[in-house]
């Protein structure tokens, strides 16, 4: 008995699924069906009266079909059923009954008024109510066979499409069994048959009591506070948290279902979306010779990634790791055949090799993102920052200005903003060098571009997070209150280069992150996904690490005049003759003339490192015994 009630419904299927591909010819056989019902009620409703019933039904019937035509009714322009295609029945139901009614009054037949307004009347609800038994069933039979059962969290009319999407995939991944929204105006509302089950505070309640397998976070831009009860509520019942990202009113609800994927712990930081306009940086790069330093590393293959959109007339990545530079032509060309000469292996500490690969390929728009990052290891070995980030930089910048490069991009970090480490300190001098040669060098751009930790970059923070975590050993953070600014590399990588496209010669450009982020959270939430949790442990700052990160430094203020996310400030020039000093001493020497260049020389003879209150390291000024860089004035005149 089953089978062949399995059978049945099968072949209803099949002759259903014909019905809706002749969609052209079957709405309209169904509303001459519904004229037809709507003369035989309008009949039993006002008896059989005197009237030519034939002529009036022709006519309103072809009427319809010719308004139909024209307007698209039958074209499938609209979802069956919808609120705008019953809109346009209506309209063509009046339009027909109207043409029935001059025809009628042309013959001196008043008395067929009532009659043409009731079938008119009639005849549309037949059509409609068809059209909306037709949707009722079909959206029921596609509901999908084997989903997942999930709540939707929802904010307003974000997620609802994502439920109608998720409810008309057979084949898809998820069954919506309730809905969660805050909302109390939406507390009796329910979407395709799915109903608003509860709120925020109860997903763990109502995820137990209708069985759902997984929560799905449908809006977009919830608040993080949410989002993090939302997870808390989840782990409680053994649900897992998705999240559909960048879910718009705008967005394809059948895209959007396919894009659901596990929440993760960057979906949690407290931060908006940053766009980049695409034109600026287009307009700027297309046709043009580009070379990018350090091309093989996180920003620099991201870099490439996006210039190579931009169709420059030629792409130059240049970096000392081959390995790396063949990842990046993977990313990039599909193949590391590594035959193409614009992948050039060089080093920037070799001024000679820069020389020749800059005449060579002539760049006019240079971004250098090569350096050195780990602030451990530059405050043990400060020589070597030396040598990468103040030396090699200074050699870039030379070539630059040798082939007379029109506009220069130094990728620097918002350490360099009242540095405090080795790794500071080097970046805040390439900012001032940058500001140097801007002032002396005859033509081109040199800008600078600071910004705090790149998520997903080798190295960074969360990787070192799940990798612990993953091998069951404890999570180790330096402070349980040290926070740091977040971007995507994506996201940083579009500002850096749309700051190259409007920046000033001379200027840093500081990128809007939005709020700094306490790591601890960060750690915790990376610590309670794996199973079993991990603990999080305090390992005390480390030598130079600052508590705090800040975007501005001492005497710079937040200033957008180009773009609403983009800061421009001015950076003093530093005397290129005073970097010969970093090549000598041991360590110690070594970082303190770091310090003392770093820092504008005329508040700033000498820099020494003391302790803040708070265990933070901070630089303080001293006019003793190192001699500086010497006076702003000496350092505008030098370069």
């Amino acid at each position: 008995m089953a089978t062949k009630t399995r059978q049945t419904h099968r072949r209803l299927e099949q002759v259903l699924g014909r019905i809706r591909t002749q969609r052209k010819l079957v709405l309209p056989v169904w509303d001459c069906v519904s004229i037809a019902l709507g003369v035989v009620a309008a009949r039993g409703l006002l008896g059989d009266p005197a009237i030519q019933i034939g002529v009036i039904t022709l006519t309103l019937l072809a009427g319809l079909l010719v308004v139909g035509e024209i307007v698209g009714l039958y074209r499938g322009r609209w979802t069956v059923a919808s609120f705008t295609e019953i809109r346009i029945l209506a309209g063509c139901y009046v339009a027909a009954s109207a043409v029935v009614f001059v025809v009628q009054r042309g013959k001196g037949q008043e008395e067929t008024d009532a009659f043409v307004a009731l079938l008119g009347l009639l005849s549309f609800a037949a059509s409609a109510a068809g059209r909306a038994l037709w949707r009722v069933w079909y959206e029921k039979n596609q509901r999908p066979e084997n989903g997942r059962r999930v709540l939707v969290v929802v904010d307003g009319e974000n997620g609802v499409q994502l439920i109608r999407a998720m409810l008309l995939d057979k084949q898809g991944s998820y069954l919506p069994v309730g809905i969660i929204d805050d909302d109390p105006m939406h507390t009796r509302r329910s979407v395709m048959g799915v109903p608003v089950s509860g709120t925020t505070d109860e997903v763990g309640l109502v995820a137990k009591k209708l069985g759902a397998e997984a929560v799905v976070v449908g809006a977009p831009h919830l608040p993080v506070a949410i989002l993090n009860k939302i997870v808390v509520e989840s782990r409680g019942v053994s649900c897992e948290v998705l999240i559909v990202p960048g879910l718009g009113p705008s967005d394809d609800p059948a895209g959007s279902a396919g894009g659901i994927r596990p929440l993760t712990e960057l979906d949690l930081l407290q931060r908006r979306e940053i766009s980049a306009d695409w034109n600026v940086i287009a307009s700027y790069l297309r046709g043009r010779r580009v070379l990018v330093t350090g091309a093989g590393g996180s920003i620099g293959s991201e870099l490439c990634r996006q210039i190579h959109k931009a169709a420059p007339a030629l792409l130059v990545k240049l970096d000392r790791d081959e390995s790396a530079l063949q990842a990046t032509q993977l990313s990039i060309e599909g193949h590391g055949l590594l035959t193409d000469p614009t992948l050039v292996v060089a080093d920037i500490r070799d001024g000679n090799r820069l020389l020749e690969v800059f005449r060579q390929y002539r760049p006019e728009i240079v971004f250098h993102a090569a350096a050195l990052k780990h602030l451990p290891l530059l405050e043990m070995h400060p020589g070597e920052a030396v040598k990468t980030n103040v030396e090699g930089t200074q050699k870039v910048i030379a070539a630059c200005a040798d082939v007379a490069v029109e506009c220069f991009v130094n990728v620097s970090t918002d350490k360099a903003a009242d540095p405090s480490s080795v790794l500071g300190y080097s970046k805040r001098i390439g900012e001032r060098m940058t500001a140097s040669y801007a002032q002396t060098v005859a033509s081109g751009k040199y800008v600078s571009v600071r910004f705090g930790n790149v998520i997903g970059s080798r190295g960074s923070v969360i990787h070192s997070f799940r990798a612990q975590a993953a091998n069951g050993t404890a999570i180790t953070v330096t402070h349980p209150d040290v926070t740091r600014f977040f971007m995507t590399v994506e996201e940083a990588v579009l500002l850096v280069i749309q700051a190259g496209g409007i920046g000033e010669t001379g200027e840093a450009l500081i990128l809007d992150m939005g709020q700094p982020v306490r790591i601890d959270d960060m750690a915790r939430r990376v610590a309670a996904s794996v199973s079993p949790p991990v603990d999080v442990v305090y390992t005390g700052l480390r030598p130079g690490e600052k508590l705090h990160e800040k975007l501005f430094g001492e005497g710079e203020t937040d200033h957008r005049p180009r773009h609403p996310l983009v800061s421009h400030v001015a950076v003093p020039p530093i005397a290129i003759a005073s970097l010969e000093s970093l090549r000598y001493g041991g360590a110690d020497e070594i970082r303190a003339r770091l310090a003392a260049l770093a820092w504008e020389g005329p508040r700033s003879a000498n820099v020494i490192s003391s302790v803040s209150d708070s265990g933070e390291p901070r630089p303080t000024r001293d006019r003793g015994s190192i001699s500086s860089a010497g006076s702003r004035r000496e350092d505008t005149a030098a370069g």
